[in-house]
């Protein structure tokens, strides 16, 4: 349940801008990494102090300054310090279980969404919450913990590729949100091959696990969809241009990225309406095999009952019952006994109950 709902009583009571990190701490020790460019030319290095970043505040180049720990307060402040974050966006930076929005402030844009990856290991959705200050020509992202999809962008800015490098801060910011969506479509087909293998094997030879199989993939689509459903507000007001720091021609570029989020929620849905018709498909499933079992005892039941009643009838030794003393009592009992059962399967055949 706390994939679904972060712990917050220990803020409780607390004045609102008070800083304190709500959520798992996922590293030992901050990493932050600076990569500063403009057409002509790129730097890429780690930073040891986060006072190493504040000369990139005024410059006219792009920079991306990126923060891989939020449990660190003292980090938080001073970079909210420098850069002129307000303290209720430093508040929901650190507080890891916010959901996907986005604030137009004067002097920079705060976005927050929700970066997924598949742990085939564990079987399950990992979230992680990842925040975006955008400035004129400055943008910082802070993550819960090293490792993320942004490679591609990396690579992307390292050799040149594309207008990334040509345009400003804000197109920077729609090339992460694009990596973070595309995400979402890798494991939305790692989801598929699981289902298409899980529905397989609910058409054969069906256990116990398949059921446990159709029920972990039923949660994780709600956790994925509580994940990605909000963002399309997000990327909704970014395509309007609500947001002043967001150019036109980047606006274009987002509503790629807003489409691309509707075709991801609408395939959870359709996966989720899969998932539901396959459990239905499991419960008649088990349904019917008990009822063919409850079948064949009832008939074997109904067959036996007038079989049990002959037999009770002859079992009763009464001194002066005529066919006892008879020589071919028995055997003519038997007879009975087999002729009912025999019509009674007869009997049974022509309603087609066997």
């Amino acid at each position: 349940m706390l994939r679904f709902v972060k712990r917050r009583s220990k803020k409780a009571g607390l004045a609102p801008g008070t800083l304190m990190h709500v959520g798992e701490k996922k590293v030992e020790k901050v990493r932050i990494r600076l990569i500063d460019y403009d057409e002509k030319q790129l730097q890429e290095r780690e930073i040891e102090t986060i006072e190493e970043c504040f000369p990139f505040k005024d410059k006219p180049t792009v920079s991306w300054i990126n923060i891989d720990g939020l449990h660190d307060i003292d980090v938080i402040e001073k970079i909210g310090g420098c850069f002129a974050i307000h303290s209720l966006t430093l508040e929901d930076i650190v507080n890891t279980g916010q959901r996907p929005k986005v604030e137009d402030f004067d002097n920079y844009v705060y976005i927050v969404l929700r970066m997924l990856a598949y742990d085939e290991k564990e079987g399950h959705i990992r979230a992680e919450q990842v925040s975006f200050v955008l400035g004129p020509n400055l943008l910082i992202s802070f993550q819960e913990q090293v490792g993320d999809v942004f490679s591609g962008v990396r690579e992307r800015l390292g050799k040149g590729k594309g207008r990334i490098r040509k345009a400003g801060a804000d197109y920077l910011a729609y090339a992460l949100l694009d990596a973070v969506v595309d995400q979402y479509f890798i494991i939305l087909e790692t989801f598929s091959e699981k289902l298409e293998s899980t529905e397989e094997e609910l058409l054969g030879a069906y256990t116990q696990q398949t059921l446990e199989a159709i029920h972990t993939m039923k949660r994780e689509m709600i956790f994925f969809k509580k994940q990605v459903w909000p963002l399309r507000e997000v990327l909704g007001g970014l395509v309007r241009g609500e947001v002043s720091l967001i150019s036109q021609a980047t606006g274009m570029y987002l509503r790629d990225v807003y489409d691309h989020t509707i075709q991801v929620i609408d395939t959870i849905e359709s996966l989720r309406d899969i998932l539901s018709g396959m459990l239905d498909i499991y419960l008649s499933t088990v349904s019917n095999k008990m009822n063919e079992v409850m079948k064949v005892l009832t008939i074997m039941a109904t067959i036996f009952i007038p079989l049990t009643f002959i037999a009770g009838v002859y079992g009763m030794n009464f001194k002066y019952m005529p066919e006892l003393e008879w020589h071919w009592g028995y055997f003519g009992a038997w007879s009975v006994m087999v002729g009912v059962g025999v019509l009674m399967v007869f009997y049974f055949k022509r309603k087609t109950w066997l």
